[in-house]
């Protein structure tokens, strides 16, 4: 009878032990990282397991009906799930090794998603089941252990059996597909700013602006060659990794054009804005040796020219000739999408401020575009990141974006090297020149077809030196639909240039300036640009930029 009342004892017992909860730890290349614990929950009596992520994502295996549920509740407040089968999931192996992990005998499977191989250790004398990830092993008992590729590891460090139930959401809000879910919980994690959506860029119509400076309002200027809006960005957003996404089809214009996406600074008492309102003649002159005037190109004591954000080429009639061209073995891509990182400038991307789109086209149906700016936490996790400020000093812009109201083409290095004055103040750390470089000149002896050496001074000390190019061209062919095939068998857009290519961005180079000290310097620029040929001449478009860190 004793014996009995012992047998009884564990068995009531065991039937009172209804769950578990099991903790995992994560450990990188033999050192345990700082990603916070995972605590999965499971029930014997619902026979469900839970666990939730530090983004507050919750995920479930029911095992009544073989599925799992990925839940998330969005910023707005609704709630989105996505459901799957237990047998969509790579099946794993089972390969008859053993070990033991906090007591209980685990038997080894292996998997590989993605080229990762992955090792699973799992068991089934624990009386409750789950695994620290969806899609590893729902079906094989308890996962105690994960190991991908021999680097990265998931460990359980303790297993308590508790009398617990866990049950499923009583509303799982909106069921959706997993590649929506993906997007939307990614969405939700970073914060996107829509500054144009499917704007005309075009030349000729008759521009009337609204009066004053209306916040959210698309202003065009020049002759509808440029777009403003007056928008205010998130501050704050020190730690975030940021990126400037502009979509361009062509509404009716064939050509490759240069595109730029700037900002217009207002600490001066002149600025670009006041250009467009009262005309170009009202930006600070610089003569050059031929005497010929350009205005707005340099920074003055009075005028900053506009910060670049990015730099672009459109591509040959993306989007409006797609049905108009059939070229064997390609499929015309419906729109470009410009990506650049522009983290760099977060100093000027916070807060209010002009920002605007240029493109130089001389065409009635012109180019369609839309721009958001995308704030992406580099650490979702981190919290209370110090706040830095920022110096940021554009120095020189010859991108002439007035263009269709007269500003002149920056021809000015056929006869000079550019020159500019700029005060560096004091505590200024990890200094350096933000600059991009562009050539233009169409034609065989044209400076878009021809390297040229840029060449950047300070203080008349050569501090840098190099050939923009781009000989990745023909990359962009399913972009330009317009560009002409020739008997040789490339296509015009396939050609090699001087920094660009059509359907393409111009790429910044950061130029190192530690050692410069508070003060004034003065920065020069040369470029041995090609003489003209009858009406055919080169230009140069080049943006300086200067971005220190401010000490405390």
């Amino acid at each position: 009878m004793k014996y009995s009342a012992i047998i009884l004892f564990i068995v009531s017992s065991l039937c009172l032990a209804q769950g578990g909860r099991v903790t995992y730890k994560f450990i990188s290349n033999g050192s345990e990282t700082d990603i916070p614990r995972l605590n999965l929950s499971s029930s014997a009596s619902t026979n469900i397991s839970h666990f939730s992520n530090s983004q507050g994502e919750d995920f479930f295996f029911d095992y009544n009906s073989r599925k799992t549920y990925q839940s998330f509740v969005l910023k707005n407040s609704s709630r989105i799930t996505t459901i799957e089968e237990f047998g969509n999931y790579p099946q794993p192996e089972l390969t008859g090794d053993t070990a033991t992990i906090l007591g209980y005998l685990c038997n080894k499977a292996t998997v590989v998603i993605r080229s990762n191989h992955i090792d699973l250790w799992y068991t089934n004398s624990a009386g409750i089941k789950g695994s620290p990830a969806l899609n590893l092993g729902p079906e094989l008992g308890l996962v105690l252990r994960v190991v991908r590729n021999n680097n990265f590891e998931i460990l359980a460090e303790k297993i308590e059996i508790l009398d617990m139930d866990v049950n499923l959401f009583t509303d799982f809000g909106e069921i959706v597909d997993a590649p929506t879910y993906k997007e939307k919980v990614t969405e939700n994690n970073f914060t996107t700013v829509r500054i144009f959506t499917d704007e005309k860029i075009n030349f000729g119509d008759t521009i009337v602006n609204p009066q004053g400076d209306i916040e959210g309002i698309t202003y065009r200027w020049s002759k509808g060659t440029v777009i403003l809006k007056k928008a205010t960005l998130p501050e704050n957003l020190q730690g975030n990794i940021v990126y400037a996404e502009l979509t361009e089809r062509s509404n009716g214009d064939a050509y490759d054009r240069t595109g730029t996406l700037f900002v217009i600074p207002d600490t001066k008492s002149l600025s670009f804005l006041d250009a467009f309102k009262n005309g170009v003649d009202i930006l600070p002159e610089y003569e050059s040796k031929s005497e010929k005037i350009y205005r707005g190109f340099t920074l003055t004591d009075l005028y900053q020219p506009p910060i670049e954000l990015m730099r672009f080429i459109t591509p040959f009639g993306i989007g409006h000739y797609n049905s108009q061209v059939t070229v064997k073995g390609i499929s015309w891509e419906d729109s470009v999408t410009y990506r650049q990182d522009v983290t760099d400038l977060l100093g000027v991307l916070e807060g209010e401020m002009w920002i605007g789109v240029f493109i130089g086209c001389y065409d009635k149906g012109g180019h369609r575009v839309s721009l958001k700016l995308k704030y992406h936490p580099d650490d979702p996790d981190a919290k209370n990141i110090p706040q830095k400020k920022y110096w940021v000093q554009p120095v020189i812009n010859t991108v002439n974006i007035m263009e269709m109201s007269s500003q002149e083409y920056p021809t000015i290095f056929l006869y000079d090297t550019l020159t500019v004055t700029v005060d560096v103040p004091k505590g200024i750390k990890n200094l350096k020149l933000r600059y991009i470089s562009t050539g233009h000149g169409g034609w065989g002896g044209g400076d878009e077809f021809n390297k040229k050496m840029n060449e950047v001074f300070i203080d008349d000390k050569q501090v840098y030196k190099y050939i923009p190019w781009r000989d990745d061209c023909g990359m962009y062919r399913k972009y330009n639909p317009a560009s002409g095939n020739f008997p040789n068998g490339i296509s015009s857009s396939d050609y090699s240039r001087s920094g660009w290519c059509p359907g393409s961005t111009g790429v910044p180079v950061d130029i190192p300036l530690n050692n410069l000290s508070a003060g004034k310097h003065t920065i020069k620029v040369y470029i041995p640009m090609g003489k003209p040929e009858g009406t055919s001449s080169s230009a140069w478009n080049v943006s300086a930029v200067l971005i220190g860190e401010m000490s405390p």
